[in-house]
């Protein structure tokens, strides 16, 4: 059973009648025509030949702008097992001999247009997977075609990406330029997304497009939808009050009265909070927080422990900003005092899953565990090691110098290998890489290494532990004085009745 395209043999089932290379062919070049050179109806590439008579001119001349199309395929052409070119061009002392890289050029000068023609009927959707079986447009603006061009050779130099992935930014950026409405603009970051459906890296071309300042982020951010969620059914007088604070913590404001930006976890942590103290005034008829009084707050706070605490927590991030930006009148939970949170001790882990996972054959898990296991690192401390940390059997941290056990070593040891076998020409400095930050400079997060592990590294801390405790109101310090005409005695303060 021989390919029908480029007649290569022994040809397996599993891979369908038609061998890789020529399947890949036909995705690059959807149109096909008659060959210049051997004249069948074949898929055809930039010179107008199929891909047999490409491969026979690139055989005996490798640099692609000398290829001699009629001259190498006058005499026949030289056929090979299924999918195994590559293996025979490694072979090949000719084509294995190291060149030197070129000497990068600077990038052209790449300034997106000002304006955005806005369309009359807008599609309702683009089918991407259709336009790549019938083919995409060239684009409209050659010179943005180039710079961009010249900027993805220098992003996959710099961050070490292989031919595949740089292929792929490459192609993207050309479908990009296809259906951009008006070409020269930025290019919207919802019309890159649709490059899922071609199997496309998107997330280093969102990276690319942001550094060379040709991404428009028209997305909306998640938490703006489970916001308007979550707050469905409060009162509108008190719905507009929190969606004013909502709308000052999430982006900050750099005029007086300053306020910090948070992030999305922070945002969603005090609302959660706080929504079941606000339920609880909508459902007594207070339809805005002007009117929450100091006893209202006491009365919908719990008794005492760590529900106390989180509550007052949630109302006092809500209510004092409020209060400064003067939406409200008074911060009804000034002095209020919230108590301490109910200690906790840690669960202990069970040894049959440290053992398991200490003696897993997966490289990044066996790492993780020894680690965390021997020399108790923590989530935070594994996602920023770098690979420059690990010296002459020690592991070199900003606090401490660690000499790493034995098995540590050997686990290490692994998952180098297996890094340099699955990266091998990654730019990322960080000892732990994934799937996602393989093309990217940035750590992994805290999920990826629970979801590594199957468990957390470390045990959450108790909830008191962190806590300043304060001394009871009640128990004033004793202090020694000296009165005149006596010996030192002891002496204790007047108390004040405790104000809750």
């Amino acid at each position: 059973m021989s390919c029908p395209d480029c007649f290569a043999w022994e040809m397996l089932r599993r891979y369908g009648r038609m061998c890789v290379g020529c399947r890949g062919w036909r995705r690059l070049y959807p149109n096909a025509d008659s060959c210049r050179i051997c004249g069948r109806i074949l898929h055809l590439g930039g010179t107008g030949a199929c891909r047999l008579c490409t491969k026979q001119a690139q055989k005996l001349r490798p640099r692609r702008h000398d290829l001699d199309l009629e001259g190498t395929n006058r005499y026949g052409q030289q056929l090979y097992f299924a999918d195994t070119e590559r293996r025979l061009q490694l072979l090949n002392p000719k084509s294995s001999r190291c060149r030197p890289e070129p000497v990068p050029e600077p990038l052209p000068p790449l300034v997106p247009a000002w304006h955005r023609q806005l369309a009359l009927f807008p599609p309702p959707g683009r089918d991407m997977r259709r336009g790549q079986e019938r083919g995409f447009p060239d684009g409209d603006a050659p010179e943005v075609a180039t710079a961009l061009k010249a900027a993805v050779d220098g992003y996959a130099r710099r961050h070490g990406l292989e031919y595949s992935t740089a292929w792929g930014l490459d192609r993207g950026l050309r479908v990009l330029l296809s259906i951009q409405d008006t070409p020269g603009t930025r290019f919207l970051a919802s019309d890159v997304l649709l490059l899922r459906d071609l199997m496309l890296p998107v997330r280093p071309l969102l990276r690319l497009l942001a550094q060379v300042d040709m991404l428009d982020d028209d997305r909306t951010p998640n938490i703006i939808p489970w916001f308007r969620e979550r707050t469905a059914g409060l009162p509108e007088p008190m719905l507009g009050e929190l969606t004013t604070w909502f709308e000052l913590k999430l982006p900050g404001s750099t005029t007086a009265p300053h306020v910090k930006a948070r992030p999305h976890r922070w945002i969603q942590r005090m609302v959660n909070k706080a929504l079941p103290a606000l339920r609880a005034w909508a459902d007594q008829g207070k339809d805005s927080l002007r009117s929450i009084t100091r006893a209202d707050v006491l009365a919908v706070l719990p008794d005492s422990g760590t529900p106390r605490v989180d509550m007052l927590q949630g109302l006092r991030h809500i209510l004092r900003p409020l209060k400064t930006q003067r939406v409200i009148f008074t911060d009804p939970t000034a002095r209020i005092f919230c108590g301490m949170p109910t200690t906790t001790i840690p669960l202990p882990v069970e040894v049959d899953d440290l053992r398991r996972v200490l003696h897993d054959q997966e490289g990044p898990r066996a790492a993780l565990a020894a680690l965390a296991i021997f020399h108790a690192l923590t989530s935070g401390q594994l996602r920023m090691l770098k690979t420059t940390d690990l010296r002459d059997g020690r592991l070199f941290l900003p606090n401490r110098t660690v000499l790493l056990a034995e098995l540590v070593r050997s686990r290490l040891a692994a998952y180098l290998n297996y890094r340099n076998r699955r990266w091998p020409r990654t730019a990322n400095p960080h000892l732990f890489v994934s799937q996602t930050t393989g093309c990217g400079v940035e750590p992994v997060s805290h999920v990826w290494i629970n979801d590594v592990l199957g468990m957390p590294p470390q045990p959450p801390p108790p909830r008191g532990r962190g806590h300043r405790r304060r001394p009871s109101p009640h128990l004033r310090p004793v202090r020694l004085v000296r009165r005149r005409g006596s010996a030192l005695h002891r002496h204790r303060r007047p108390t004040r009745p405790h104000r809750t």
